[in-house]
């Protein structure tokens, strides 16, 4: 990496708080000048080290308390760090919290020159720029109104807004695009693609399909130190696997019988062939998909309390399949064996793109609930079917990610997850459009009557 491509850099990082038992202990600490100490130590950062590149959309993803928004803080400023440095080159904007800086009593008009002038600009250049915040925010004539009548979602669009207007060379967002109405979001996004051809972006979240999406790199935080840098899939894999791992600590066990809700009629409805089907497999449009066996040694995390020894695509008859193409039904069969007792088991899969983004899946826990839940004894098996109509995917990598689980949809324990537990390759499509094709029942052109 050259040094003149660095516009970020964060060396041996660390921050710590003062924390105190009693507030009068604070005074003690003046008074003796040093010479006790009345405070315990609370590291919440301890060494942390990356570089950004101009140009880059790096990634940051931890648990809550890993240390996230004292790292920003300290890039932004605001906080001084306890050991280290950070380098910045250029200008910083940063939207850390729903409208930091800006003051509820205030109009929206005034808040936008307030809020533009710590950002350096002037007034004359926010003059400029007015219009096209306001345009962007899109709250109209609720400009002039105190920013307290504002709801929290056009307060939001006002915070973006003048963060996109202020011809930042780092923008710093932090969990910003969970407030707002999806139209609002993807405008957000659609900035955001912008932004990044030229400059360089800090994004915090919890959404590990937004991080894989948008980001070229990622850096895990846990407990105030970098548990991982590189691939943005590979680090929110190892994120999620925290993330489980955490869950399973707090609930400790599965639903019991009586937590498990009452299920609901569910009407099977007819599958369709799409009416394009024997052109395109006639074509050189035809969807092949090679099919790799199933990996037991993939990457992986549970309790083992059941462990997946199986994973096969397969023909309507149920037959293995080394190929298939995309429109046909397929089954996904998922055998597993439980290495100790278990009520309710859930079986369930995604499938991702080369990117880690999750195109589709599904799961055994609603179907299990339209009769009844299941027992599985320490030492059999069980099988999960799921047969469905293969979409069209796009040429290029994929692969199936399954779970053997066990509980309710919402209180659950992982037993084993398994990231790539098969891999497949499409060398053709028929799609227009879109991350993968859907097969259509019919599809129709007619000229109407005048």
């Amino acid at each position: 990496m050259s040094s003149d491509d660095v516009i970020l850099s964060v060396n041996g990082v660390s921050k710590c708080f003062e924390m105190y038992d009693k507030p009068i202990h604070r005074l003690y600490q003046t008074l003796c000048a040093g010479h006790k100490k009345f405070y315990k130590e609370y590291w919440a950062l301890n060494n942390i080290n990356f570089c950004v590149r101009r140009g880059e959309c790096v990634g940051i993803v931890g648990r809550n308390g890993a240390g996230k928004s004292t790292l920003l803080q300290i890039i932004t400023g605001t906080l001084q760090p306890t050991l280290g440095s950070v380098t910045v080159h250029g200008r910083v904007a940063a939207l850390l919290e729903l409208g930091s800086g800006f003051n509820m009593e205030f109009t929206g008009r005034e808040n936008v020159y307030i809020n533009a002038s710590i950002f350096g600009l002037s007034k004359a250049e926010t003059d400029a720029r007015f219009q096209s915040i306001l345009d962007f925010a899109e709250i109209g004539e609720f400009i002039d109104q105190p920013l307290k009548t504002y709801s929290s979602g056009m307060t939001l669009r006002l915070a973006f807004a003048v963060v996109a207007h202020v011809d930042a060379d780092i923008l710093i967002i932090d969990e910003a695009l969970a407030v707002g109405d999806v139209f609002f979001q993807q405008k957000c996004m659609r900035f955001i693609r912008k932004f990044k051809e030229e400059h360089t972006i800090l994004f915090v979240s919890h959404d590990t399909g937004s991080v894989v999406n948008l980001c070229d790199r990622a850096v895990l935080l846990d407990h105030g130190i970098v548990l991982n840098q590189g691939e943005s899939s590979a680090v929110t894999d190892h994120y999620l696997s925290l993330l489980y791992s955490s869950q399973q600590n707090i609930t400790g066990s599965e639903a019991p019988p009586s937590e498990v809700p009452a299920a609901e009629e569910v009407k099977e409805e007819e599958f369709f062939r799409d009416s394009r089907q024997d052109f395109i497999n006639a074509s050189n449009l035809r969807n092949d998909i090679e099919i790799m066996k199933f990996d037991p040694n993939a990457e992986h995390f549970g309790d083992g309390g059941a462990e997946i020894v199986s994973v096969t695509l397969q023909n309507e008859k149920g037959e293995p399949l080394a190929w298939c193409v995309g429109g046909e039904i397929v089954r996904l069969e998922i055998k597993c064996r439980a290495n100790r007792d278990i009520f309710c088991p859930i079986v369930g899969y995604y499938v991702r793109d080369h990117l880690g983004q999750e195109l589709f899946g599904e799961n055994t826990c609603i179907s299990t609930l339209q009769t009844s839940p299941i027992s599985v004894d320490a030492g059999e098996y069980y099988s999960a079917v799921f047969e469905f109509r293969m979409p069209i995917m796009r040429n290029g990598d994929y692969s199936i990610l399954v779970s053997a689980a066990s509980g309710t949809q919402m209180r659950h324990v992982q037993h084993q997850w398994i990231y790539e537990a098969v891999v497949f390759k499409s060398q053709s499509d028929s799609c227009c459009c879109g991350l993968v094709g859907v097969p259509h029942k019919s599809i129709t052109l007619k000229k109407l009557q005048a």
